[in-house]
C-alpha cells in the first residue's frame, strides 16, 4: 500500500442543467471522495473533471473551486465523447493523488452515476 501515486475515480449526475445543480453535485462529490480516502488537498497532484455535452452552465472545476475546494491544485475539465446510449447530465473525476496510500483508493459513484460501476456498488 505504499505506492506514492495512485488516481481515484467518480462520478455523479445532476437532474437538471443549471449552476446551482452542477455546484451541489460537484461539492457533494468532492467532499466524499475527499472523506471517503482520508485526503487533503495537498495530496492531490490534479483534478481531471470531464461532463458531458448536455451540462452547459457550469464547469465542473469551477464550481470545485466555487465550493472552496483546490485553490492551489490544478484542475483541468474537459467535455465527454459522445456515445449513443450514454448516460445524460453526468460530471466524472479523475484525481491523482501523490503520496503514499493510507488504504485502498475507494471510488465514488453518486446518484444514477451508480450504475456506471455497478462493480463498486456496497
Amino acid at each position: 500500500m505504499s505506492e506514492a501515486i495512485y488516481a481515484i475515480r467518480g462520478a455523479t449526475t445532476v437532474e437538471f442543467d443549471s449552476v446551482a445543480g452542477i455546484d451541489e453535485a460537484v461539492k457533494e462529490l468532492f467532499t466524499e471522495i475527499l472523506a471517503q480516502n482520508n485526503l487533503t488537498e495537498e495530496e492531490i497532484s490534479f483534478v481531471l473533471f470531464s461532463q458531458t455535452s448536455d451540462l452547459k452552465s457550469r464547469n465542473a472545476a469551477a464550481a470545485v473551486r466555487k465550493a472552496g475546494f483546490c485553490s492551489a491544485v490544478p484542475l483541468f475539465c474537459v467535455q465527454e465523447a459522445e456515445i449513443n446510449g450514454m448516460l445524460d447530465k453526468v460530471i466524472r473525476v479523475l484525481i491523482q493523488v501523490n503520496h503514499p496510500r493510507k488504504s485502498e483508493p475507494k471510488m465514488v459513484y453518486l446518484n444514477r452515476a451508480s450504475n456506471l460501476r455497478p462493480d463498486l456498488k456496497r
